[in-house]
């Protein structure tokens, strides 16, 4: 494989990173924040949702900037999934704890 094709492998790589890793990563958080934040602080549940989906851009926008930061396409892939993962999990402990509300 050429250099040129395998530097292009490796920005459409991250670009697919940014869009899918990030959305997903944003979505997860959107949805811990919105089922943490009643419990936490007392808020009300349509604020925590609110809440959530506002702190989702900024995360959003901020996982975008680690994919193409990160010096090679398999550590942005890397970090993307070290973040989901207990994100994944934390989410599904607590639908479990509310009885599946998100």
């Amino acid at each position: 494989m050429t250099i040129g094709v395998r530097y292009r492998l490796g920005v459409a790589s991250r670009a697919v990173a940014a869009i899918f890793g990030g959305y997903g990563i944003a979505a997860l958080s959107a949805a811990v924040l919105a089922l943490c934040l009643p419990a936490a602080f007392g808020m009300a549940r349509s604020e925590a949702a609110m809440t959530g989906t506002l702190a989702s851009f900024a995360i959003f926008a901020f996982a975008v900037m680690w994919v193409f930061a990160a010096r090679t396409a398999l550590r942005a892939w890397s970090g993307l999934v070290i973040v989901a993962a207990p994100l994944a999990a934390l989410l599904l402990l607590l639908m479990r704890a509310t009885g599946g509300a998100a």
